[in-house]
C-alpha cells in the first residue's frame, strides 16, 4: 500500500476540498499542536466543521512496526477493556453482515474482531500492515495480507474498517480499492472518531482537546464528510449513526480532573446498562456522540 510521502501529504486537503469540505478561504486554526507534535496544526473548517492535518504523514514505516520482536507479544490475545467493549458490541451489531459471510477487515491489528467472526461461522481476511501482527495470524491459521489488490475482486461480501480511515492521508483511493474486493450486493462498515464529539463541540473541553488531537488522526469527520466521501468513493445507500464508545464516567472524569479513565475508575459505579443507553441516545440526538458508523452498499 506504499505511496510516495510526498503525495499522501498534499492528499488530505485536496481530497476534503475536492469534495467541497474545505477551502482556504474556510480554514481556521483549530488547534497549533497535537498531543506528540509540536507545532503541527489542526485545522478546522468553518463550513463544513471537518478537522483535519494538512501535509503531514507518519509513514508507512510506523504502521508496519519498524522492530521486530522475536517473543509472542504478536501473538498474544490482551482483551483490555476497551477493546473488549468495541469488540463485543461490533459482533452484535454487524453479525448480519460477517456471519456465514466471506469478510475482509482492513487494519485488523491483532484479529480480533476477526478471530471472534470466524468462531461466528465467517470466512475471514485480514489487511494489516504491521509484519508481527501478520505473522501472529498467519501462524494461527488465518489468512493476512498487507494489500487490498492481494484478495481477489468482487469476492467479499463485507468490508470492515474500525477507527482506520482517519489514519489515511488519501482515504478516497483507499476507499476504492476497498469497494473493488465486494461484491456487486457487498457493504462496508467504517468507524471513524467524530468531529462534533461531545466534549470538543460542545464543552469545549481544552484538556480533551489536548488528548485526543493526535498526529495519527488526520481526519475528525461529519456526517455530511463521511457521506460525502463514500459516495465520492462509489458507495450507495449510505447510513450513518452516532455511537458512544465512552460512557458518561468518562465524561465525568475529563470535567472532574481533566484525564481520561473516569470509565474505570470510581465514577464507573453509576454506570448502569440503562444509564449508558439513555446518555448515548441524548448524545445521538444533538449528533455529539464520539465515533460515527457508517454503512454502505456497492453502487452498481
Amino acid at each position: 500500500m506504499a505511496v510516495d510521502p510526498l503525495q499522501k501529504n498534499v492528499s488530505v486537503f485536496d481530497t476534503l476540498q475536492q469534495l467541497g469540505l474545505a477551502s482556504l478561504e474556510t480554514q481556521s486554526v483549530f488547534a497549533p499542536r497535537t498531543r506528540d507534535k509540536e507545532g503541527l496544526t489542526v485545522y478546522r473548517d468553518t463550513v463544513s466543521g471537518v478537522v483535519y492535518i494538512n501535509d503531514y504523514y507518519v509513514g508507512d514505516e510506523t504502521y508496519e512496526g519498524a522492530e521486530h520482536r522475536k517473543d509472542d507479544f504478536y501473538k498474544r490475545i490482551d482483551w483490555d477493556y476497551e477493546y473488549q467493549q468495541d469488540q463485543y458490541r461490533r459482533l452484535n451489531a454487524y453479525k448480519q453482515f460477517y456471519a456465514g459471510k466471506t469478510v475482509t477487515e482492513f487494519g485488523c491489528w491483532k484479529g480480533l474482531f476477526l478471530r471472534e467472526a470466524a468462531s461466528r461461522g465467517a470466512d475471514v481476511t485480514g489487511i494489516e500492515l504491521h509484519r508481527g501482527y501478520i505473522e501472529a495470524l498467519v501462524a494461527d491459521g488465518y489468512r493476512c495480507v498487507d494489500n487490498p489488490d492481494q484478495i481477489a475482486p468482487a469476492t467479499q461480501d463485507a468490508v470492515f474498517a474500525f477507527h482506520v480511515l482517519e489514519h489515511l492521508p488519501d482515504p478516497l483511493s483507499t476507499l476504492r480499492e476497498l469497494r473493488a474486493l465486494l461484491t456487486d450486493t457487498g457493504t462496508l462498515i467504517v468507524e471513524v472518531p467524530h468531529a462534533s464529539d461531545f466534549l470538543l463541540s460542545n464543552l469545549q473541553n481544552e484538556a480533551f482537546k489536548n488528548f485526543t488531537l493526535w498526529s495519527q488522526h488526520l481526519i475528525l469527520h461529519t456526517r455530511e464528510s463521511l457521506r460525502r466521501l463514500l459516495v465520492a468513493a462509489g458507495f450507495a445507500d449510505v447510513v450513518i449513526e452516532g455511537v458512544q464508545r465512552y460512557p458518561l464516567s468518562n465524561h465525568l472524569g475529563w470535567l472532574a480532573i481533566g484525564k481520561p479513565g473516569g470509565h474505570k475508575s470510581s465514577l464507573s459505579a453509576l454506570e448502569t446498562p440503562e444509564l449508558r443507553s439513555a446518555y448515548e441516545a441524548a448524545l445521538r440526538k444533538i449528533d455529539a456522540t464520539d465515533t460515527l458508523v457508517a454503512i454502505a452498499r456497492k453502487a452498481r
